[in-house]
């Protein structure tokens, strides 16, 4: 979903694995990193990250990955899980779905990892899943923000749905935008399931879709788009198109005067890594609705110490942000780790039924619990406003908003 800022360095990204006192490339972007008290003897739980270390949104996977060792590291420094150290497997799916089902293979069926978190875009979940759940008979965790209808048996979901990010979104945006949207569109399948719930919410709540239109991934020239929202006096403009063909998009629609206008932009993956594709005064005003924004640690002693902990840790450019699936990693991680205690093992099947009803007291955003049955997680969901550069949150849930899935 994101934009493509550079690739990673073997070097650079080695570097970020300084905690740890082994750091193994096991072959092209293969990695596997041991705490210091590790030994041949401890019987390690292997834990498998299969994310975009490089590609058109590596940036968002180099977040994913760092979390991760985060995360494996306060589990470690605590004395591990059920008295066994965790050891860390990481392979890069390079945003290429055929790359990464033989890297994934290899955290199956060399590494004989116990868990496998990761996957950034859809497309990516769907060509990894049959590898990991049903040929490898491994525990799936995908963290990101998705269009819904997920329902594999093993593989739970820690990101925002559907009707998460639009039950409260889309009335706020018709509010504070107007009644008359506009749907464009990447031509993947997470547009066009979202929008189809989009389009639900849109109508019940009294507005209307003037155009929904689909655009290769690949796309830059928006003029032809561009000129329908103008023309057709657009009021939101709820965007789906990505990287690299966003920046381009939303440039295009601020030099035509969509913003000074009146328009509002709105894009529910628009988190802190992806304002930095325009210049502040072209998204001005847009508004985003996640399960986490920075601007929340001011009121959110857990979530600023998380930030803080990161910031530390991974200084740079791979921000801890909710759409880059940061926080969802997050939360997937410290869900298996209850589930494991409570299983007081890591057989699949015993850690999959306690994953279905745990929970976390504390988590970025506030707590979440997994809905019994349903593989998928309660949170709390915020909208933000982008000002100046950076989000103003604008309005938050009461309470978990449930993700209303399978």
């Amino acid at each position: 979903m994101f934009s493509d800022r550079s690739n990673l360095s073997r070097r650079r990204f080695l570097s970020n694995f300084a905690f740890a006192s082994t750091a193994i490339a096991t072959g092209v972007g293969s990695w596997v990193v041991r705490p210091d008290w590790a030994n041949a003897a401890s019987d390690p739980i292997k834990v498998g990250i299969a994310t975009d270390l490089t590609g058109p949104i590596g940036y968002a996977g180099n977040a994913d990955a760092n979390v991760a060792k985060m995360v494996i590291k306060e589990i470690n420094d605590a004395g591990g899980l059920l008295g066994r150290p965790l050891e860390l497997f990481i392979e890069d799916t390079a945003s290429n779905e055929s790359v990464a089902v033989g890297n994934v293979r290899k955290l199956i069926q060399r590494d004989k990892v116990d868990l496998v978190l990761g996957g950034i875009t859809s497309s990516m979940r769907n060509a990894i899943k049959d590898v990991i759940v049903a040929r490898g008979k491994t525990l799936y965790i995908y963290p990101q923000l998705y269009e819904g209808k997920e329902c594999t048996p093993y593989l739970f979901c820690t990101g925002p749905t559907p009707a998460q990010q639009c039950d409260e979104f889309i009335p706020w945006l018709i509010k504070n935008g107007g009644k008359r949207f506009a749907l464009p569109s990447a031509n993947y399948v997470w547009p066009h399931t979202l929008n189809v719930y989009a389009r639900k919410v849109i109508e019940a709540n009294g507005g209307e879709v003037i155009f929904e239109e689909y655009y290769p991934l690949d796309q830059i020239d928006f003029s032809a788009t561009v000129n329908r929202v103008i023309s057709n006096k657009v009021d939101v403009v709820f965007n789906t198109v990505i990287p690299p063909g966003v920046g381009p998009f939303f440039k295009q629609l601020y030099e035509a005067g969509f913003l000074k206008n009146g328009g509002r932009l709105s894009c529910v993956y628009y988190d802190e890594n992806t304002l930095n594709i325009n210049q502040a005064a072209e998204i001005e005003g847009l508004a985003s609705c996640l399960d986490y924004f920075k601007a929340l640690t001011p009121e959110d002693p857990f979530s600023a110490k998380l930030q803080a902990t990161y910031e530390k840790q991974f200084p740079g450019t791979f921000l801890f942000a909710a759409g880059s699936a940061a926080t969802g990693t997050y939360r997937g991680l410290k869900l298996w780790e209850a589930a494991v205690k409570e299983a007081g093992k890591v057989d699949r099947d015993a850690v999959a039924a306690a994953l279905d009803h745990a929970k976390i007291a504390e988590g970025p955003g506030g707590p979440a619990e997994m809905v019994p049955g349903k593989r998928h997680c309660k949170m709390k969901m915020y909208t933000a406003v982008a000002k100046g550069g950076n989000y103003e949150i604008v309005a938050r849930s009461a309470g978990l908003v449930d993700p209303k899935e399978c």
